[in-house]
């Protein structure tokens, strides 16, 4: 061995070179047995839920995400037979309309955005007029991330992008935890989403549903029902009451003792990330450097901010209860934030700052989230690894023999729970499972209040597994809003969402019980 190659070697870390030499035997094991597993209609098999599972324990394992998301995507080309998983996977997922948004919007956007006030320091000019008027402490900053979550409600990874960037500068000021901070933004992003429907989830879910049963006659009947069954979409309460109590440190007990620790750590040492950590974002999003005849102002920030809601929310309102247009409001979220960009740009220019000042912020910013925008790529192509393979429907097969009627609500729940978890998707679970649970559920037992139950399950257990899955875009965006190590941010916060399951599908059962 040459002295090069030793020193490769011994640079990479454990989990580099674990992921490595299981990416390889997968690659020997695909060349020579490729296209040849037997195939039980939309799955294959056990074979379906490996792609997902293997890459989200390497992840943990290793504690290192990009090369266990690639593992993932070639053992799913093994199990399908597409070899070229370049020509099969990467390519369409990365080349589409969807993933392009992403990048320009939640990516380049965010990360440009946060990069032009590092220079004219918007952020932190209004991180401490918050503090001056809002906020007091920990305490009182995670209570207004909070706040930001609600206010932010349309969902995914609006929420995530919109709440993390507008209470990062604050909480990071006030010695909040990288990891505090993620777990708010994110446990108030999709369940805030499903608690307040004034979105796009009724409409997307009503669409999935219409017809499937006598009660979801036509769309307006499932947005109704939607409605109705808010109280009992106990998951997405439970989280939203449980970050409140978190943000105040009224909780009796935090179940998650890394989240413990890091509370500790940044209250005694102000420490926001745990040493060895690997933030999602880089120092490029974080560290100032404004010119010194530059007069920093809350203009700075609202102005973008101001721009960004103004033209995402506004035309929602007027098309969706204005003008009455439910089925196509218009929801301009990719002008919105360029827009957000542009406005911070000239305020900037028009306040004196030079051109080149103002462009080397954007394009530090740009750099800051590119860990996060090859991570997202992988994780965008394992969940069409996933769709591929049929890892959705053999769960759906596997459990589904198992069901009890007195415990189809909660056992729906963790259905959806453990498939978003796998799949990194709510919507994608809600479009597997729902079209399937309520015809099952009416089968069962064809009584309004039971399907509520089952829907409201459904609902919850999706959003539980979106939230809490490595591979879920709002958990990478959650992280690379707030600064946080992806694994660390999904350690915390699992057993809190666990908590919060838990007492939901416990409540599912007692009414099932007691009422039905």
């Amino acid at each position: 061995m040459t002295d090069t190659s030793s020193s490769i070697l011994t640079q990479l870390s454990k989990g580099n070179r674990i992921n490595i030499g299981i990416a390889l035997i997968i690659i020997v094991l695909g060349v020579v047995f490729a296209g040849e597993l037997p195939q039980y209609g939309d799955h294959y098999g056990i074979w379906s839920v490996l792609p997902p599972l293997i890459a989200i324990v390497l992840a943990f394992w290793t504690q290192e995400v990009v090369s266990s998301l690639f593992v993932g995507i070639v053992l799913g080309g093994f199990i399908s037979g597409n070899i070229n998983i370049i020509d099969a996977y990467l390519l369409p997922s990365i080349g589409t309309e969807n993933f392009a948004l992403i990048l320009l919007v939640y990516l380049w956007s965010l990360g440009g955005l946060i990069g032009i006030w590092t220079r004219t320091g918007g952020a932190e000019r209004f991180a401490d007029w918050a503090a001056s008027k809002v906020v007091r402490g920990p305490k009182s900053a995670k209570f207004f991330t909070w706040m930001m979550g609600l206010i932010f409600h349309q969902g995914g990874t609006i929420s995530t992008v919109l709440t993390g960037a507008t209470v990062r500068p604050i909480s990071d000021e006030q010695g909040v935890s990288h990891e505090e901070s993620s777990y708010m933004v994110d446990s108030t992003a999709s369940p805030a989403a499903t608690v307040i429907p004034f979105n796009v989830w009724p409409l997307y879910i009503a669409g999935l549903l219409v017809g499937t049963i006598p009660l979801f006659e036509t769309n307006q009947d499932v947005v109704s029902f939607f409605i109705q069954a808010i109280p009992f979409n106990f998951y997405g309460i439970l989280a939203l009451l449980m970050t409140l109590l978190f943000a105040w440190e009224m909780l009796p007990w935090i179940p998650s003792k890394k989240m413990r620790e890091a509370i500790k750590r940044s209250r005694e040492t102000g420490k926001l990330d745990r040493d060895g950590s690997e933030p999602m974002s880089s120092k490029e999003l974080t560290e100032m450097d404004i010119p010194e005849d530059y007069n920093s102002g809350l203009i700075d920030f609202f102005g973008p901010i101001g721009t960004l809601l103004g033209v995402a929310i506004i035309p929602y309102i007027v098309t969706f209860y204005v003008m009455g247009n439910t089925e196509d409001p218009l929801l301009m979220i990719a002008e919105a934030f360029v827009l957000a960009v542009l406005a911070g740009m000239f305020i900037a220019l028009a306040k004196g700052m030079e051109l080149k000042t103002v462009m080397d912020g954007f394009v530090d910013g740009c750099k800051g989230v590119t860990i996060g925008a090859i991570v997202l790529a992988l994780a965008v192509t394992l969940k069409e690894v996933a769709e591929s393979v049929g890892t959705a429907e053999y769960v759906v097969a596997l459990v589904g023999d198992a069901i009890l009627p007195a415990f189809l609500p909660a056992i729906l729940m963790g259905l959806c729970m453990l498939i978003a978890f796998a799949a990194g998707t709510s919507f994608g679970t809600y479009a597997v499972v729902f079209p399937v649970a309520m015809p099952l559920a009416w089968a069962i037992l064809p009584d309004p209040f039971f399907i509520t139950l089952c829907f409201g399950a459904v609902v919850g257990g999706s959003v539980f597994g979106d939230q809490c899955s490595p591979i879920s875009d709002t958990t990478i965006l959650s992280s690379l809003a707030t600064g946080s190590d992806l694994m660390d941010h999904v350690k915390t916060q699992i057993p809190l969402a666990l908590m919060a399951a838990g007492l939901g599908a416990g409540l599912y059962t007692l009414l099932v019980i007691l009422f039905v």
